[in-house]
């Protein structure tokens, strides 16, 4: 069979149509037809050669739900239900070599040094090809998890959970304390930043804020649960410090949540923090230019837990499409553009120029 496929050959050029023959699965890989393809903000990182694990040529595309066609053997998704043929499923976009220090001695396996990823460092050079959800089809490896989905969800509003909605859970994960009845600010709207406001929602946080700087997004943020947006054009830093001390009894934030993708939002950030607070690093996801940290007054004096949050595990998929499927209309909110495949290049463009807030390729 053939497959059509946007590869990226050169950074900073456009993504180039070309199409793979497959003639044959790997040992206990899964063949599926992609069904929708999310066009993650790190997509466009990586297309400008901003992301040091980025191969090339490779098919970009980490956020897939697809529909499964051929299998080589059996295989079970993560909740022990048994796969087959016409199964819908999102899989887990990295592979873990489980053998490794971080995976067997850690149990940190998102830290794995040897982490195999969809469409972030897998490249099309070598047969099967098809490792990015820029595509027609997709070879799954046998290492990968998966999810079934039912067939009633619209598999674009599913993309995101595996990338942007896994990662926001895996921030939660590491908390020390419940959530109820305390304040999170997320800095940034997009859809890892609505993930958190949904999932600090549902996990029992009283007051949520989001900050951002783009009126639309902060209207979507209200409808996904946000008790008050501000907008950072229209108020100074001073003000919003000024808001969150009056929300917290002159405490400030039980938890912070940068979902920006910006290093310079923790300067902020910090500021927004109470003493003892817990500071979660979810957006920054490739190297930046260095920030000015106040250590004694924003680390040391106000003793905070400041956690960077890198990827994600299988638990956190599953809650993630737990989360979609209990606020499926929320999240078709944020599907700003639906396009077909041969217009991924167009889909770039939309998120650089930030005209969308989340792009679905459809097929």
């Amino acid at each position: 069979m053939k497959s059509k496929a946007m590869v990226l050959e050169q950074f900073n050029k456009p993504l180039v149509l070309k199409e793979f023959e497959l003639s044959r699965l790997p040992e206990g890989a899964v063949l599926v037809k992609l069904l929708a393809s999310g066009v993650c903000g790190s997509d466009l990182h990586m297309a400008k050669g901003e992301d040091p694990r980025t191969p090339l040529p490779i098919i970009l595309g980490h956020e897939g739900v697809g529909e499964i066609v051929q299998m080589d053997g059996e295989k079970k998704d993560l909740n022990g239900e048994k796969l087959n043929p016409g199964d819908r499923v999102i899989w887990n976009r990295g592979i873990v070599c489980n053998e490794c220090f971080w995976c067997k001695v850690a149990k940190q396996p998102y830290l794995c040094p040897n982490r195999k990823i969809y469409g972030i460092n897998l490249s099309c050079k070598e047969y099967p090809h098809l490792f990015g959800a820029y595509s027609e089809y997709m070879v799954l490896l046998k290492e990968t998890e998966f999810v079934k989905i039912p067939k009633s969800i619209d598999p674009a509003n599913l993309v995101m959970a595996g990338c942007s909605g896994a990662t926001s859970m895996h921030g939660f994960d590491v908390l020390t304390e419940p959530l109820l009845g305390k304040t999170v600010v997320v800095q940034g709207a997009g859809p890892l930043g609505v993930f958190c406001v949904v999932a600090a929602k549902s996990l029992g946080a009283s007051t949520v804020v989001m900050i951002s700087g783009t009126k639309q997004r902060l209207d979507l943020a209200m409808e996904a649960g946000a008790d008050l947006v501000l907008n950072r054009h229209e108020s100074s830093l001073e003000e919003r410090i000024a808001i969150v001390q009056n929300l917290t009894h002159k405490h400030g934030a039980d938890v912070v949540i940068e979902a920006s993708g910006s290093s310079n939002a923790l300067i902020e950030g910090f500021k927004l923090l109470r003493r003892g607070g817990t500071y979660l690093v979810t957006g920054v996801a490739v190297p930046q230019q260095a920030i000015p940290v106040d250590v004694y007054h924003d680390l040391v004096l106000k003793n905070i837990d400041l956690k960077g949050i890198w990827v994600s595990d299988a638990r956190h998929l599953v809650q993630a499409v737990e989360l979609v499927i209990r606020h499926e209309k929320i999240f078709e909110k944020l599907i700003t553009h639906r396009l077909p495949l041969e217009q991924a290049n167009e889909a770039l463009r939309l998120i650089e120029e930030r005209q969308a807030l989340k792009v679905v390729l459809t097929y």
